[in-house]
Protein backbone atom coordinates (compact mmCIF):
# COMPACT_ATOMS: atom_id res chain seq x y z
CA UNK A 1 0.00 0.00 0.00
CA UNK A 2 1.33 3.44 -0.71
CA UNK A 3 -0.61 5.02 1.52
CA UNK A 4 -1.50 4.23 5.11
CA UNK A 5 -5.57 5.07 5.64
CA UNK A 6 -5.32 4.74 9.35
CA UNK A 7 -3.14 7.62 9.50
CA UNK A 8 -5.50 10.14 8.09
CA UNK A 9 -7.71 12.26 10.39
CA UNK A 10 -10.92 10.89 9.00
CA UNK A 11 -9.90 7.43 9.93
CA UNK A 12 -8.91 8.66 13.53
CA UNK A 13 -11.67 10.55 13.93
CA UNK A 14 -14.00 7.08 13.03
CA UNK A 15 -11.83 5.06 15.37
CA UNK A 16 -12.10 7.32 18.67
CA UNK A 17 -15.86 7.63 17.88
CA UNK A 18 -16.06 3.45 17.33
CA UNK A 19 -14.06 2.83 20.79
CA UNK A 20 -14.70 5.80 22.85
CA UNK A 21 -18.58 7.60 21.36
CA UNK A 22 -22.02 6.92 20.86
CA UNK A 23 -23.52 3.10 20.34
CA UNK A 24 -25.76 3.11 17.34
CA UNK A 25 -28.86 1.03 15.69
CA UNK A 26 -28.79 -0.82 19.57
CA UNK A 27 -25.40 -2.62 18.30
CA UNK A 28 -22.93 -2.33 21.82
CA UNK A 29 -19.73 -1.36 22.30
CA UNK A 30 -17.31 -3.71 20.11
CA UNK A 31 -14.29 -3.00 21.50
CA UNK A 32 -15.26 -3.45 24.99
CA UNK A 33 -17.74 -6.42 24.09
CA UNK A 34 -14.83 -8.35 22.86
CA UNK A 35 -12.65 -7.49 26.31
CA UNK A 36 -15.12 -8.86 28.10
CA UNK A 37 -15.48 -11.77 26.31
CA UNK A 38 -11.67 -12.36 26.36
CA UNK A 39 -11.77 -12.08 30.06
CA UNK A 40 -14.97 -14.43 30.67
CA UNK A 41 -11.99 -17.24 28.87
CA UNK A 42 -9.56 -16.96 31.51
CA UNK A 43 -9.30 -17.87 34.43
CA UNK A 44 -8.60 -15.71 37.75
CA UNK A 45 -5.16 -17.46 38.55
CA UNK A 46 -4.11 -16.06 34.94
CA UNK A 47 -4.52 -12.45 34.41
CA UNK A 48 -0.92 -11.30 34.73
CA UNK A 49 -0.26 -10.28 31.09
CA UNK A 50 -2.18 -9.22 28.14
CA UNK A 51 -1.37 -8.15 24.41
CA UNK A 52 -3.76 -6.47 22.52
CA UNK A 53 -2.63 -6.54 18.79
CA UNK A 54 -3.99 -4.30 16.17
CA UNK A 55 -5.00 -2.31 19.41
CA UNK A 56 -6.43 1.06 17.05
CA UNK A 57 -7.18 3.94 19.58
CA UNK A 58 -7.00 1.72 22.71
CA UNK A 59 -10.47 1.00 24.47
CA UNK A 60 -10.10 -2.76 24.38
CA UNK A 61 -6.84 -2.02 26.22
CA UNK A 62 -8.10 -0.42 28.34
CA UNK A 63 -11.18 -2.83 29.11
CA UNK A 64 -8.35 -5.97 29.65
CA UNK A 65 -6.87 -3.93 32.50
CA UNK A 66 -9.73 -4.00 34.24
CA UNK A 67 -8.57 -7.45 35.94
CA UNK A 68 -5.41 -7.85 34.11
CA UNK A 69 -1.91 -7.10 35.96
CA UNK A 70 -0.64 -5.81 32.44
CA UNK A 71 -1.68 -5.25 29.07
CA UNK A 72 0.34 -3.97 25.82
CA UNK A 73 -1.57 -2.63 22.68
CA UNK A 74 0.26 -2.64 19.73
CA UNK A 75 -0.95 -1.17 16.53
CA UNK A 76 1.07 -0.44 12.99
CA UNK A 77 -0.70 2.77 13.20
CA UNK A 78 1.44 5.48 14.48
CA UNK A 79 -1.69 8.21 14.66
CA UNK A 80 -3.58 5.62 16.76
CA UNK A 81 -0.96 4.86 19.07
CA UNK A 82 -0.59 8.41 20.04
CA UNK A 83 -4.34 8.73 20.58
CA UNK A 84 -4.11 5.58 22.80
CA UNK A 85 -1.21 6.94 24.76
CA UNK A 86 -2.56 10.99 24.65
CA UNK A 87 -5.75 9.33 26.43
CA UNK A 88 -3.60 7.20 28.78
CA UNK A 89 -1.75 10.54 29.92
CA UNK A 90 -4.20 13.19 30.08
CA UNK A 91 -7.67 11.15 30.39
CA UNK A 92 -9.39 13.07 27.34
CA UNK A 93 -9.01 13.39 23.60
CA UNK A 94 -10.76 15.79 21.29
CA UNK A 95 -11.47 15.03 17.80
CA UNK A 96 -14.29 15.74 14.55
CA UNK A 97 -16.38 13.63 13.50
CA UNK A 98 -18.13 14.42 9.92
CA UNK A 99 -21.26 14.77 9.69
CA UNK A 100 -21.66 15.82 6.05
CA UNK A 101 -19.08 17.48 3.26
CA UNK A 102 -17.21 19.80 5.09
CA UNK A 103 -19.32 19.74 8.44
CA UNK A 104 -18.03 18.04 11.57
CA UNK A 105 -18.91 17.77 14.87
CA UNK A 106 -16.52 18.01 17.87
CA UNK A 107 -16.58 15.24 20.48
CA UNK A 108 -14.40 14.42 23.72
CA UNK A 109 -13.27 11.38 24.50
CA UNK A 110 -12.84 10.55 28.35
CA UNK A 111 -11.56 8.07 29.75
CA UNK A 112 -13.22 8.92 33.40
CA UNK A 113 -16.73 8.34 31.17
CA UNK A 114 -15.93 4.48 30.87
CA UNK A 115 -14.45 3.84 34.60
CA UNK A 116 -10.73 3.36 33.08
CA UNK A 117 -8.77 6.40 34.45
CA UNK A 118 -8.00 4.52 37.94
CA UNK A 119 -6.55 1.44 36.03
CA UNK A 120 -4.40 3.72 32.90
CA UNK A 121 -1.28 2.94 34.48
CA UNK A 122 -0.96 -0.90 34.15
CA UNK A 123 -1.77 -0.14 30.19
CA UNK A 124 1.27 0.77 27.56
CA UNK A 125 1.02 1.60 24.30
CA UNK A 126 4.09 0.82 20.92
CA UNK A 127 4.05 0.97 17.55
CA UNK A 128 4.95 -2.10 15.95
CA UNK A 129 4.12 -4.85 12.98
CA UNK A 130 2.02 -7.47 14.52
CA UNK A 131 3.94 -10.56 12.08
CA UNK A 132 7.35 -8.52 13.23
CA UNK A 133 6.90 -8.44 17.39
CA UNK A 134 9.92 -7.67 19.26
CA UNK A 135 12.01 -9.24 22.17
CA UNK A 136 9.46 -8.10 24.65
CA UNK A 137 6.67 -10.19 23.82
CA UNK A 138 6.61 -13.37 25.49
CA UNK A 139 4.93 -15.14 27.97
CA UNK A 140 1.49 -13.76 27.61
CA UNK A 141 -1.77 -15.58 29.21
CA UNK A 142 -3.91 -14.05 26.58
CA UNK A 143 -3.59 -12.55 22.73
CA UNK A 144 -6.24 -10.92 21.40
CA UNK A 145 -5.90 -9.53 17.68
CA UNK A 146 -9.52 -7.83 16.74
CA UNK A 147 -10.17 -7.03 13.28
CA UNK A 148 -6.52 -7.58 12.79
CA UNK A 149 -6.18 -10.89 10.39
CA UNK A 150 -8.05 -9.75 7.19
CA UNK A 151 -5.59 -6.06 6.95
CA UNK A 152 -2.58 -8.32 7.30
CA UNK A 153 0.10 -9.02 4.02
CA UNK A 154 1.00 -12.78 5.38
CA UNK A 155 -1.95 -14.05 7.83
CA UNK A 156 0.01 -17.13 7.66
CA UNK A 157 3.01 -15.66 8.80
CA UNK A 158 1.51 -14.49 11.97
CA UNK A 159 -0.35 -17.64 12.88
CA UNK A 160 2.40 -19.50 12.75
CA UNK A 161 4.10 -18.05 14.87
CA UNK A 162 1.80 -16.29 17.38
CA UNK A 163 2.36 -19.79 19.58
CA UNK A 164 6.26 -18.03 20.48
CA UNK A 165 4.64 -15.23 22.31
CA UNK A 166 2.06 -17.00 24.58
CA UNK A 167 2.80 -18.72 27.76
CA UNK A 168 1.87 -22.90 27.59
CA UNK A 169 -1.36 -23.13 28.12
CA UNK A 170 -2.27 -19.26 26.90
CA UNK A 171 -5.43 -18.26 25.32
CA UNK A 172 -5.55 -16.86 21.47
CA UNK A 173 -8.17 -14.53 20.51
CA UNK A 174 -9.64 -13.43 17.47
CA UNK A 175 -12.28 -11.73 15.99
CA UNK A 176 -12.48 -10.59 12.39
CA UNK A 177 -15.11 -10.22 8.91
CA UNK A 178 -12.71 -12.02 6.95
CA UNK A 179 -12.92 -9.46 4.46
CA UNK A 180 -10.34 -9.87 2.08
CA UNK A 181 -9.00 -7.46 0.38
CA UNK A 182 -6.12 -7.52 -2.30
CA UNK A 183 -4.99 -4.28 -1.49
CA UNK A 184 -3.74 -5.30 2.25
CA UNK A 185 -3.11 -9.13 1.36
CA UNK A 186 -2.26 -10.57 -1.76
CA UNK A 187 -4.49 -13.18 -3.21
CA UNK A 188 -1.58 -15.89 -3.35
CA UNK A 189 -1.38 -15.35 0.76
CA UNK A 190 -5.02 -16.09 1.50
CA UNK A 191 -5.47 -18.45 3.81
CA UNK A 192 -9.20 -18.74 2.62
CA UNK A 193 -12.20 -17.68 0.79
CA UNK A 194 -11.47 -19.48 -2.68
CA UNK A 195 -12.48 -22.97 -4.37
CA UNK A 196 -10.35 -26.09 -4.49
CA UNK A 197 -11.21 -28.78 -6.60
CA UNK A 198 -14.81 -27.68 -6.36
CA UNK A 199 -14.31 -27.11 -2.40
CA UNK A 200 -14.95 -24.47 -1.07
CA UNK A 201 -12.22 -23.18 1.87
CA UNK A 202 -12.96 -20.92 4.48
CA UNK A 203 -10.82 -18.34 6.36
CA UNK A 204 -11.55 -20.50 9.66
CA UNK A 205 -10.58 -23.57 7.86
CA UNK A 206 -7.42 -22.26 7.07
CA UNK A 207 -7.20 -21.00 10.53
CA UNK A 208 -8.08 -24.27 11.94
CA UNK A 209 -5.53 -25.86 9.82
CA UNK A 210 -2.47 -23.31 10.46
CA UNK A 211 -3.02 -23.15 14.71
CA UNK A 212 -3.32 -27.17 14.34
CA UNK A 213 -0.08 -27.24 15.03
CA UNK A 214 -0.10 -25.71 18.66
CA UNK A 215 -3.92 -25.18 19.50
CA UNK A 216 -7.17 -26.27 20.02
CA UNK A 217 -10.31 -24.14 19.66
CA UNK A 218 -11.82 -23.92 23.13
CA UNK A 219 -15.55 -22.59 22.42
CA UNK A 220 -17.70 -22.36 19.03
CA UNK A 221 -16.87 -19.59 17.20
CA UNK A 222 -19.70 -16.30 17.83
CA UNK A 223 -20.94 -13.67 15.44
CA UNK A 224 -20.19 -10.12 17.28
CA UNK A 225 -21.71 -6.97 15.17
CA UNK A 226 -19.79 -3.95 15.39
CA UNK A 227 -20.82 -0.44 13.87
CA UNK A 228 -18.51 2.24 12.53
CA UNK A 229 -19.60 5.81 11.94
CA UNK A 230 -18.42 7.42 8.46
CA UNK A 231 -20.99 10.15 8.08
CA UNK A 232 -24.00 11.24 10.28
CA UNK A 233 -26.04 9.44 7.44
CA UNK A 234 -23.58 6.94 6.56
CA UNK A 235 -22.21 3.68 9.06
CA UNK A 236 -20.64 0.23 7.91
CA UNK A 237 -22.78 -2.48 10.09
CA UNK A 238 -20.29 -5.32 10.29
CA UNK A 239 -20.52 -8.34 11.68
CA UNK A 240 -16.99 -10.44 13.06
CA UNK A 241 -16.62 -13.98 13.78
CA UNK A 242 -14.61 -14.39 17.19
CA UNK A 243 -12.53 -17.69 17.75
CA UNK A 244 -10.49 -18.53 20.87
CA UNK A 245 -7.70 -21.15 21.25
CA UNK A 246 -5.53 -22.53 23.76
CA UNK A 247 -1.80 -23.18 23.37
CA UNK A 248 -1.01 -27.11 24.08
CA UNK A 249 1.94 -27.72 22.85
Amino acid sequence: MSTNPYETDELVAQYMEFHYGNSYFDVKNYPEKCAQLCLQLIEKDNKRKALDLGCAVGRTSFELAREFDEVIGVDLSARFIECANQLKEKDSLSYNITDEGELVTLRTAQLSDHQLQEIKSKVSFYQEDACNLGALHQGYDLIFAGNLLDRLQNPEQFLSSIHHYLSMGGILVMSSPYTLLEEYTPRENWIGGYCVDGKNITVLEGIKKILDAHFIMINKPIDVPFVIRETRRKFQHTIAELTSWKRIR
